[in-house]
């Protein structure tokens, strides 16, 4: 019986100390990561603009009227957002400026002179069509990124939505990588940021001058020698 006895008392001890042992390395694990999550999100608040891509040299943390300063994150996602739709719409405008005054195959090619003063030449029905698909871009827009406003959440955006990322892809573009991901972002902002230049350079150059941005035509680029008679040269000569 004394045997008995002295044989399960070792076993038991053995057993609460290995129960400790675990419990213990349970704890520090939990603490561990709970440090690792608050220094990550403490990391994550230190940097400039949340730690979201675009940043480049040598510009770096660029915001000389401190539009982000004191700003949390839903506001800063949300600027965001719009520098990238800006960013999207300048890049067609400013490529849009160039072909519609030297290819416009449209409306028997009676829309000419300088891009600024196409939008008056183009008939009202166009319009119409016009304004129902940025109602329908944005509607989608809205819905795949944005917080209900019924939720008494205004301007929020949600938090799972990935700036700019509606789902269009056609040609598979889109990286699988964050950190290729990452790059991928930052030059679509670069292009972005020089388009909102560009388009605004193209404006106020044909306010001042009056003229066209490039019209291959007056400028001698669109001749018989580099533009042999065919479907696309006649309607450039037709659209000059």
């Amino acid at each position: 019986m004394a045997s008995s006895i002295l044989t399960v008392r070792p076993t038991v001890s053995l057993r609460a100390v290995k129960t400790q042992t675990t419990a213990r390395r349970s704890a520090l694990v939990v603490r561990a990561t709970a440090s690792g999550a608050a220094k990550t999100g403490k990391g994550k608040a230190a940097e400039f603009c949340y730690g979201l891509p675009g940043n480049t040299a040598p510009m770096g943390d660029f915001d000389p009227f401190g539009f982000t300063k004191g700003k949390d994150e839903t506001v800063i996602r949300r600027y965001r957002e719009a520098e990238l739709t800006h960013g999207r719409v300048a890049m067609l405008a400013s490529v849009g400026f160039v072909v519609g005054e030297n290819f416009n195959p449209f409306f028997e090619e009676t829309i000419k002179g300088p891009a600024i003063g196409h939008f008056q030449q183009l008939p009202p029905t166009f319009w119409a069509f016009v304004l129902a698909l940025i109602g329908l871009a944005e509607y989608l827009r809205l819905n795949k990124g944005w917080v209900d406003p019924g939720e008494k959440k205004y301007f929020t955006l949600k938090p799972e939505y990935d700036m700019g990322s509606l789902g269009w892809d056609p040609l598979s573009l889109k990286p699988k990588n964050e950190e290729e991901l990452n790059i991928m972002k930052t030059k679509e902002l670069n292009h972005g940021r020089l388009a909102m230049f560009g388009i605004a350079g193209e404006i106020a150059q044909e306010l001042v001058s009056g003229k066209e941005l490039f019209n291959l035509e007056d400028d001698g680029l669109l001749n018989d020698a580099n533009c042999p008679p065919g479907v696309i040269c006649d309607i450039l000569e037709g659209s000059g």
